[in-house]
């Protein structure tokens, strides 16, 4: 991936990437940079589109909250206030067990030409999709050429989630409550389209040596994966934990035979040095304001010989 743009210096040693690189799975990279403010002295930085437009961003990096550059890097969704009385509040930092009997039933499958307005559309899953807003945003952007589908296992975020599915007024986004452990594979090869590319990002590190079969990351999970993935289509996985990486990508590596990792320009000791989708999640916005390096690994099934 070839850097696109360049930010201008400023004071602040708390970086804001609001150019979004942008990773096309089916065709050249292209950049976005959204027009938001903040009032007070700021940096700005300029970037080219293939329109040949520029866009100048101005934003103040100094006393700046994590929260705050979430809702920055989100804001054009305008999804700060739009929560229902029936959804409430909701607890973000909640953990639970997926080996819990209460997430051993498989999620009902949907409707799915009542879930999208063209089921036959690529789809894309993110698998521990959260609060959804990292979907949402990629919806929004690619409302005519590829379904999203969030699976998560924290009943109240895919509520929330698919509240604002509403309130945007999207067609090609939906969530589902779900263990992606148990789930996956009747969701999956139900869906009238092609898996297009997988996603998971930043998943429960579950640290306790005991609690790693809790992971996702499982072999099952993986099998079922390769199997509904067309050949030529991807998987993307990223953690803030290192040890968490290094097991996604020690089990994904292991299938070299129908998996190539992707080598790019922009590799570090073979970790992708952005997020390839344009928009960095939630949770990668939090680490990097920690000073956590973020690990990414990118996977295309290889084709049929």
């Amino acid at each position: 991936m070839a850097a696109l743009c360049q930010a201008c210096s400023t004071s602040s040693t708390r970086p804001l990437l609001l150019a979004k690189r942008v990773f096309s799975f089916t065709s050249s990279p292209y950049i976005f940079t959204s027009g938001h403010k903040i009032s007070r002295h700021c940096s700005s930085f300029r970037a080219s589109t293939f329109a040949s437009a520029s866009t100048s961003v101005c934003v103040d990096l100094k006393e700046l909250r994590s929260n705050e550059l979430v809702d920055l890097e989100y804001a054009e969704l305008n999804l700060n206030h739009k929560i229902s009385q029936e959804v409430g509040h909701v607890r973000i930092r909640q953990h639970v067990n997926p080996l819990s009997s209460s997430f051993s039933k498989p999620a009902p499958v949907p409707v799915w030409d009542e879930v999208y307005k063209d089921p036959s559309l690529p789809l894309m899953v993110d698998i521990g999709s959260g609060s959804g807003r990292f979907l949402l945003w990629l919806a929004n952007k690619n409302a005519e050429s590829r379904n999203y589908l969030g699976l998560e296992i924290r009943q109240k975020l895919v509520k929330r989630a698919n509240f604002w599915v509403n309130e945007l007024g999207l067609s090609n986004v939906h969530f589902i409550f779900a263990n992606a452990m148990v789930s996956f594979e009747q969701l999956i090869s139900s869906y009238p389209g092609p898996l297009e590319i997988v996603s998971i990002l930043c998943p429960d590190p579950h640290f306790k040596k005991r609690h790693q079969k809790r992971r996702v990351v499982q072999k099952p999970l993986v099998n079922s994966i390769l199997q509904n993935l067309k050949p030529g289509r991807k998987i993307f996985v990223e953690s803030d934990v290192l040890d968490v990486a290094q097991d996604m990508r020690d089990q994904l590596d292991e299938e070299s035979s129908v998996l190539q990792h992707m080598e790019t320009v922009d590799t570090e000791d073979g970790w992708l040095m952005e997020n390839p989708m344009g928009i960095r999640t939630e949770r990668e916005i939090h680490a990097e304001f920690e000073g956590a390096r973020i690990y990414r690994r990118l996977y295309q099934k290889r084709q049929l010989t």
